[in-house]
């Protein structure tokens, strides 16, 4: 029985393994926010900057892939998205201007946009029957995870060399990962045809319409989120006399914050997925249980946000915060696609997930750089405002699609 059950999540797990992978990749950048800044000699609204160049190129190509992944199959797709994510990663490491290293975050986001409709297709296409949210939410894991890994590894690894060196360090596991996935993962196959999504047809349908904007403000709030959590532990939170006599550094401090964030992030959307499930076995339709726990979350979320806008700035209570934020925030985006993909049929997930990705990303794009240009001018007390405000905004758009199910 056991043997059984462990060969159905078996292609489950090779996709979130995949997702962890990429995500490793992807997010290396965020981690490595205050060594570019002192590298370059950047501003804050400059590295938000950087952290928009890697988001709108993951944008201008997630439609392409979306497209790919429903003519050819994830299988392709993931493949090379991941072998490029490695070679990217590298690039990042040895720009030697801001000029060009704003080029190789833009390759790295290119190549991330596999990610997202490829993995969302194996998913839905492999998840055991009765537990597609949980499933979801367990690939997911891959994204928190991931991202929690290469905190540690670039922060982890600058403690004792260059920060280039972690870069290189990712570059090796994915491309390790991409090989032993090449002959692990059959994959479902796609239409033999690829074609621009029809994207208006999409958003005619009103709940898609609303998930897509609330995916905006999600976006918003998770990657500026990320992106700050490191120079926002280094600028404004004090340490204690005892951690510097260890040697401890805020920015690895800072590191370690991000990270557990992300591992909590991680926890939520596995359990935040079960809830879904539950509730979706109790007769609820379609979309409604990922909405009903999503909305929840982002309640919390926005909450937790004002909190840092008028809380002290102890590193205990601020990494109480983060860990709340990660059971809320970035717990949220396993039962969003959930609720994404219960809404389109199987043809029509690739450019689905797209759209919902892009109106993600968006919000990824233009909040950092503003969130650095408020943090330059008033501080990091109006900047969480501004935070706690979208969180709320996305709150009630889900929630609109919780009354629309019922």
């Amino acid at each position: 029985m056991n043997g059984v059950l462990s060969e159905r999540w078996r292609p489950v797990g090779l996709v979130a393994g995949w997702q962890t992978a990429a995500s490793l990749c992807y997010y290396s950048i965020f981690a490595a926010t205050d060594f570019i800044r002192d590298t370059f000699e950047l501003s804050e609204s400059l590295v938000g900057l950087f952290l928009a160049a890697a988001l709108i190129g993951y944008t201008l190509t997630l439609f392409p892939s979306g497209a790919a992944v429903d003519g050819y199959g994830e299988r392709p797709v993931m493949i090379v998205g991941l072998l490029g994510l490695a070679i990217a990663a590298i690039g990042v490491s040895f720009a030697p201007t801001y000029l060009t290293i704003l080029i190789a975050a833009g390759v790295l986001g290119a190549a991330y946009s596999t990610a997202m409709p490829a993995s969302n297709r194996g998913i839905v296409a492999n998840a055991p029957a009765g537990q597609a949210n949980l499933a979801m939410g367990l690939k997911q894991v891959g994204v928190t995870t991931g991202s929690a890994a290469a905190s540690i590894v670039i922060t982890g690894v600058a403690a004792v060399v260059v920060w280039p060196v972690g870069f290189w360090i990712i570059a090796f596991i994915a491309g390790g990962y991409a090989l032993g996935f090449t002959g692990a993962y059959t994959g479902k196959s796609g239409s033999g045809e690829v074609a621009m999504p029809d994207i208006w047809g999409l958003m005619r349908r009103q709940k898609y319409l609303l998930l897509v904007a609330a995916g905006l403000f999600i976006g918003a709030s998770i990657f500026t989120m990320l992106g700050y959590v490191v120079l926002y532990i280094v600028d404004t939170v004090h340490l204690g006399s005892r951690m510097g006599s260890f040697g401890i550094t805020a920015t690895v401090v800072g590191g370690g914050v991000l990270a557990l964030t992300q591992l909590t992030g991680s926890a939520a959307r596995v359990v935040a997925g079960n809830l879904a499930d539950r509730l979706r076995n109790r007769q609820i339709n379609d979309s409604q249980g990922a909405a009903v726990v999503a909305t929840a979350q982002l309640t919390l979320g926005a909450v937790l946000f004002a909190a840092l806008a008028v809380g002290p700035q102890s590193i205990l209570l601020v990494s109480i915060v983060f860990v709340g934020l990660g059971l809320s925030i970035h717990g949220s985006t396993g039962v969003f696609y959930s609720c994404l993909t219960d809404l389109v049929d199987d043809a029509e997930l690739g450019a689905a997930t797209a759209g919902g990705q892009t109106a993600i990303n968006i919000g990824g794009i233009l909040t950092p750089p503003l969130f650095g240009i408020i943090v330059e001018t008033s501080g990091y007390r109006l900047a969480w405002v501004l935070l706690a405000g979208l969180s709320g905004i996305a709150a009630v758009l889900l929630e609109v699609i919780v009354h629309i199910s019922r």
